[in-house]
């Protein structure tokens, strides 16, 4: 992926180990929100573990499994959106992100969906988009619901939290949905 400009004040760019810094502060100012939902955020405890974060993030996008773009807003490190592992066969993807303490309700992530979900259906030729989360992460369930995203079920204790377990909206866009709506 290369960096897409969305607006004047935000940016992609594809994650980079210049970036582990960054995102460790941002993950460390942001850690009592973000662990409410994020089952990894307890483990990073030092900038070696963001560095081997992207590292692998790199190598997924270079074996052709998918990619991860950090975003910027006003040349500030934000957040994070990646593809999970792509499904060639199927040709579908799952869409993960994140955004860190103070971004949050700008519709940064809202716009990033938006290209993630373009490239994915239109340029990848994808047929099926999937976006989970948290039933109680509300911010997060926006997202798919304002881009046209269909509710297709929820999966009980779908993941282990600290707080325990949470159930999981499943949502899920094809491709005809996609082009019906743009």
């Amino acid at each position: 992926m290369f960096t897409y400009v969305i607006d004047e004040e935000l940016i992609l760019k594809p994650l980079m180990p210049e970036h582990a810094k960054s995102m460790f502060a941002l993950v460390e100012r942001s850690r009592e929100r973000l662990r409410q939902w994020l089952p990894w955020v307890d483990g990073v405890t030092e900038q070696s573990h963001i560095a081997s974060f992207i590292t692998n993030a790199i190598k997924q996008g270079s074996d052709n499994g998918g990619f991860t773009a950090g975003l910027w807003v006003r040349d500030e490190f934000a957040g994070i959106i990646g593809y999970h592992e792509i499904d060639w066969r199927s040709r579908a993807v799952g869409i993960g992100y994140w955004l860190g303490e103070g971004y949050e309700g700008k519709g940064y992530m809202t716009s990033a969906c938006r290209v993630f979900v373009d490239y994915a259906l239109l340029e990848m030729e994808l047929n099926r988009v999937e976006i989970r989360s948290a039933t109680g992460n509300l911010s997060s369930r926006a997202i798919p619901e304002r881009l046209g995203f269909v509710l297709e079920g929820v999966i009980r204790q779908a993941e282990k939290l600290p707080s325990g377990y949470v159930n999981h909206a499943v949502y899920g866009l094809l491709r005809s949905e996609w082009q019906l709506l743009n």
